[in-house]
């Protein structure tokens, strides 16, 4: 990267052309919003430089070196691209960043340079290099413009720039050229010296400065632009690899990009996809997991939301693909993306309930496998078969959630199992099966958690305080669900899971109502320390609705037992009721009967060996 604070005659003066990407958002800087000011600077500017040269030849000391006091003005930045040119031809940039402030410029000069013809003034040469390409360098008809606005905006611009003065205001950039030219018209007009309007040009020329980032092949604007404006805002790499693939079928010549941005992309700029998903540093924009998921998908690489732009780059760089393909397939993705983080669109109630699941478990780096099955057409994934590959995936995620399993190295893992199943695809076997015994072949520290793993966990883990009541909800509500369904004889109840209250079963603060009669210090210690473990494990909790009588919660169990009773909707609680005690025994006993519902509403490759779920 190469970064520079530039004159605009440093800037504007090269034989190059500054393109504006096709689909960049509008031109939208107004009079009052940004032209007034920028021309106040300037002329604030001019009258320092004016004042400075009047001194200098008051003290007989040379204009140049009062010139060379006089304080610049930064205009800030903009960021460019290398483009390919014609060999012979002028040098092309894509402006990456800062269209708004290059166009006004060019605006803003050509509004002097009307007033410099006015006055048929010598400078007016000058100014005009900044504005268009000598004749002798411009091979291509548009090499003559110092800048090419996005395709919107291309009619207007010849007018706008062109020695004729426009007949009319209609359009942005043409009442911007005529504010300019009025305002510096205004003030040389009011000048008593007569020398306002050379300061205009060299303050325009020599003391207004940019500071120009020109991207090498290995930089990524996207993290460049994250610096310059201090990671306050997460960059949208949607918006840059929008412009990345629209600009690049503009150059390839490619017909009806309208059409296409129309059709493919534009619905990606509705609400739903710009709403961020995530939190605090992981926060990214719908699209921005879209696009990550995409590439991951057909590139086999695991994309980085933090630096999409420039492997999505890299990508197209490499596979010359027209833009209509892209966004064909990208479509498709979107339309996968939409009904996974909706369920409810599926086709079944197995994929919805995997979909809900993973959702809420926001395991992000299945969503590329998720999407690309979806992308398949039925002929090549029947639904029978649809259902086993995800099942699996929920079953595999699921199992390890609830064993406490390190997530690291799942992006990784995933875009493995991924490539597994296009292998799978392309080799015309089966996809379920390849992915199922992908992740059957885990190393240890991805295994795929037995139903001795799964029934361990329950028996012996913490789940109050070291899983989040969510994903208590998620574990429990699932078996309750399940039960519901293997009990057809059971009236149907339907409830919202996410809703309900996890209570423990035997309390937290159980030492007022649940008195341990051991007379040892020592035995006592130790049976109050194993209460205490046992009374987070997930044997002792369960869902219960609003009319569970709080109030009951710390109480002995002859009291607490008749609330379980009028519980008994929920499948969890059925046999509470009847239970004569609750004690450690009991929590282990049930501990084990809702590991075996589990291990069947998340049942492991029953190719593989599983060992007995008896736990000592």
């Amino acid at each position: 990267m190469q970064a520079d604070t530039l004159t605009l005659k440093s800037v504007l003066g090269l034989e190059r052309r500054y393109v504006i990407p096709t689909f960049q958002r509008d031109y939208e800087w107004t009079l009052e919003g940004q032209w007034r000011l920028l021309h106040e600077d300037l002329m604030a500017a001019a009258e320092r430089l004016q004042q400075a040269r009047q001194h200098a030849d008051a003290s007989g000391e040379p204009r140049a070196s009062a010139d060379r006091k006089v304080t610049p003005h930064f205009l800030g930045a903009i960021v460019c691209e290398q483009l390919p040119s014609s060999t012979g031809g002028v040098d092309q940039r894509a402006v990456i960043d800062g269209q708004q402030r290059l166009t006004t410029l060019q605006l803003l000069a050509r509004g002097i340079l009307d007033v410099l013809r006015e006055k048929a003034s010598p400078r007016a040469a000058q100014m005009g290099r900044l504005i268009r390409n000598p004749t002798d360098v411009a091979i291509e008809p548009l090499d003559q413009y110092k800048l090419w606005p996005r395709r919107k905006d291309r009619e207007v611009w010849p007018e706008a720039v062109s020695d004729e003065i426009p007949s009319s205001t209609g359009h942005l950039y043409l009442s911007a050229r005529s504010f300019f030219a009025g305002q510096t018209r205004a003030a040389v007009e009011a000048d008593p010296d007569g020398e306002l309007l050379d300061a205009i040009v060299d303050t325009f020329l020599g003391l207004f400065k940019l500071v120009v980032i020109d991207l090498e092949d290995n930089d990524d604007a996207q993290v460049i632009f994250e610096v310059l404006n201090g990671r306050q805002t997460p960059l949208s790499a949607t918006d840059l690899v929008k412009n990345l693939l629209f600009l690049r079928g503009d150059l390839r010549g490619e017909e009806e990009l309208e059409v296409l941005y129309d059709q493919y992309w534009a619905p990606l700029d509705e609400a739903w996809w710009k709403t961020t998903v995530g939190s605090g540093h992981a926060a990214r924009g719908r699209r921005d997991v879209l696009l990550s998921s995409w590439l991951t998908a057909v590139s086999g690489q695991e994309a980085a939301v933090g630096h999409l732009y420039g492997q999505v780059r890299s990508y197209l760089a490499t596979n010359n693909r027209a833009t209509k393909s892209v966004l064909q397939e990208l479509s498709d993705y979107a339309a996968a993306y939409v009904t996974v983080y909706h369920p409810e669109r599926a086709e079944s109630a197995t994929l919805r309930q995997a979909y809900a699941q993973l959702d809420r478990v926001r395991v992000l780096t299945a969503v590329p496998l998720l999407l690309w099955l979806r992308t398949l057409p039925s002929h090549e994934l029947p639904l029978s078969d649809h259902e086993r590959a995800v099942g699996a995936i929920e079953s595999w995620v699921m199992r390890r959630m609830i064993t406490g399993a390190n997530t690291r190295g799942y992006g990784t893992f995933f875009v493995d199992v991924l490539k597994s199943a296009q292998a799978a695809h392309r080799g015309g076997r089966s996809i379920p099966e390849a992915i199922t015994a992908y992740l059957s072949s885990a190393s240890q520290g991805l295994a795929w958690p037995t139903d001795d793993d799964v029934s361990s966990s329950f028996a012996y883990n913490k789940f109050y305080n070291s899983f989040t009541q969510e994903r208590i909800r998620l574990i429990l509500g699932a078996i309750d669900k399940h039960l519901q369904l293997e009990n057809p004889r059971t009236e149907p109840a339907t409830f919202d899971y996410e809703q309900l209250q996890i209570e423990h079963i035997l309390p937290s603060s159980w030492q007022s109502h649940w008195p341990l009669n051991i007379d040892d210090p020592a035995q006592l210690e130790l049976a109050a320390q194993q209460r205490h473990s046992a009374a987070h494990r997930i044997g002792n909790l369960t869902l219960v609705t609003s009319r569970f009588n709080q109030g009951v919660s710390n109480f002995a169990w002859d009291v607490k037992r008749p609330e379980f009773a009028l519980e008994s909707s929920l499948q969890l609680n059925k046999s509470l009721g009847s239970l004569e005690c609750w004690d450690e025994n009991s929590i282990q006993a049930r501990a084990r009967q809702l590991a075996e519902v589990a291990c069947r509403v998340w049942p492991r490759n029953t190719a593989a060996a599983e060992g007995s779920t008896n736990i000592p």
